[in-house]
């Protein structure tokens, strides 16, 4: 089974069985070496980067991001 079929059946999980596996995700994300944790960020890096060459992701200018974020916090 690959990672998208496994993603969409989690998905459809009721809420408390999401949230249980999201925390489970999450602290095994700690028992990561440093190298097993550098190749995610590398691959994370990798796949936004193409999203932006793709087209499939509008960048925002970082002064729009802010002026949100402190309409949202104020």
């Amino acid at each position: 089974m690959d990672a998208a079929t496994i993603e969409q059946e989690a998905l459809h999980l009721p809420l408390p069985a999401r949230a249980a596996l999201a925390h489970k995700l999450l602290v095994s994300l700690d028992a990561l070496s440093e190298t097993e944790a550098e190749q995610l960020w590398l691959d994370e890096a990798k796949r936004r980067a193409a999203e932006i060459d793709n087209g499939t992701v509008q960048l925002v200018p970082s002064d729009e991001v802010s002026r949100k974020a402190r309409a949202l916090l104020g």
